[in-house]
């Protein structure tokens, strides 16, 4: 491959991030065509103030928790130094406000990870490796939360669908698998390496495995957060039993890779409801949390975000024309040096 080409594959990688924030954008104007402006502020008007002041609370304690997967990721390819905090916080909030909208986080999230982190002397192959282990991080802390609201949720209240048991089951043995597999293997194989294509991965120490896992229980307990402060006001529900129907309902939007998880997380989580609760206040919950959770980060990261590039581009403008007008004085400072000698 040339290195025009490399470039340009470069340049288009990029870009992408700038296409998926659009496309973030573009599918929460989707997600809400339904409703008018009237329709979201009586959904959100329902909500008690304190309620409102909590959800927003939490949904901000956890974007700060999602932007730790970045320095996790950081310190798992010893670039942790290179990148201060500021950064990695923006581009952990950020590749989150966009993935958790556009789906495909490895691709949407990725993308405007690379256009930052590249402009940070972050090379590409760690850069690879960092999404990586960021999406075994949020794995693992999702399959930890699924065991433990197993035995949180009552069964019974999925017993209207055979299909939900049977899925609830079947999620049950596949996250335990998937757990013991990941901290065996960092047992057994700690310090040793996995090549793929031309990338190595070194095996996690089981040290920083526990660290993964609380993270990213962490992250989906804050994420529960918001839509139980914006739920309880029309539902009784134990936070165990909700937590455990919050992020099995969230696991399967996840895995579903509709993007935001719209359609299937709700009806997942309605589903588990009891049928004497009014649906359409819960709806109105959900619509909230879609509201704080995944609108209100977007604009405001977002916003940072563009306010970043602004200032990024004034100040090589700047450092250009400083280059400029010191290349003009070159020729000057050549003729004076020779006149000197003379």
């Amino acid at each position: 491959m040339s290195a025009q080409t490399k470039r340009l594959i470069k340049k288009i990688i990029s870009y992408s991030g700038i296409f998926f924030f659009v496309l973030a954008a573009t599918m929460l104007w989707w997600q809400l065509r339904n409703y008018t402006f009237s329709d979201i502020i009586h959904a959100i008007a329902a909500i008690p103030m304190v309620n409102l002041i909590g959800a927003c609370s939490a949904c901000f304690a956890g974007y700060l928790a999602l932007s730790l997967y970045d320095y996790l990721a950081l310190n798992y390819v010893g670039e942790n130094k290179k990148v201060v905090w500021w950064k990695w916080m923006l581009a952990g909030m950020l590749g989150f406000a966009i993935s958790n909208n556009a789906g495909h986080a490895v691709v949407s999230g990725g993308a405007i990870r690379y256009r930052l982190y590249t402009r940070w002397r972050i090379h590409g192959s760690d850069i690879v490796k960092m999404l990586t282990i960021s999406g075994f991080t949020y794995f693992l802390g999702c399959a930890a939360i699924v065991l433990i609201g197993y035995f949180l949720v009552p069964h019974d209240i999925l017993n209207s669908s055979t299909g939900a048991s049977v899925g609830l089951n079947a999620l049950f043995v596949f996250c335990a698998a998937a757990l013991m597999a990941y901290f065996a293997m960092t047992v057994l194989f700690h310090g040793k390496h996995i090549k793929i294509g031309q990338l190595k991965f070194q095996i996690p120490s089981t040290k920083m495995a526990w660290l993964q896992m609380l993270l990213g229980i962490t992250d989906s307990v804050l994420a529960g957060l918001v839509l139980y402060f914006c739920l309880i006001p029309f539902v009784n529900i134990p936070f165990g039993t909700y937590i455990g129907l919050f992020v099995i309902a969230q696991t399967t939007g996840v895995f579903s890779q509709v993007p935001g998880g719209i359609g299937v997380f709700e009806s997942v989580f309605l589903l588990a409801l009891p049928d004497g609760i009014d649906k359409a206040n819960i709806f109105g919950a959900l619509l909230a949390y879609r509201i704080i959770y995944y609108v209100l980060p977007l604009i405001g990261v977002g916003g940072l975000f563009f306010i970043y590039e602004r200032w990024l581009r004034a100040r090589m403008k700047r450092w250009a024309n400083e280059a400029r007008e010191k290349i003009s004085q070159i020729p000057a400072k050549i003729k004076n040096i020779k006149h000197t000698k003379k």
